[in-house]
């Protein structure tokens, strides 16, 4: 029998917890330093889609994301 280790979140943290479980599969899938080009690439097209106002929408959360991803890479 396998015995699974389970955690106990608050529902308003989910959507935080969901999105650091997202990023840390991507690391783990794709390589450190790919994380950190990934993280990159984000992070400019989410700087060139916030220069309008209705990219905001998309922009600001690509460079949050591609935040992430740098910071889960390097740690």
């Amino acid at each position: 029998m396998t015995v699974q280790k389970r955690t106990h979140i608050l529902w308003p943290l989910l959507p935080i917890w969901w999105f650091w479980r997202w990023i840390s599969w991507i690391v783990k899938i794709s390589g450190r330093l790919i994380a950190i080009v990934v993280g990159c690439i984000f992070i400019i097209i989410g700087i060139i889609l916030s220069v309008t106002i209705i990219g905001l929408i998309v922009g600001i959360p690509m460079i949050l994301i591609g935040l992430l991803l740098i910071f889960r890479g390097l740690f």
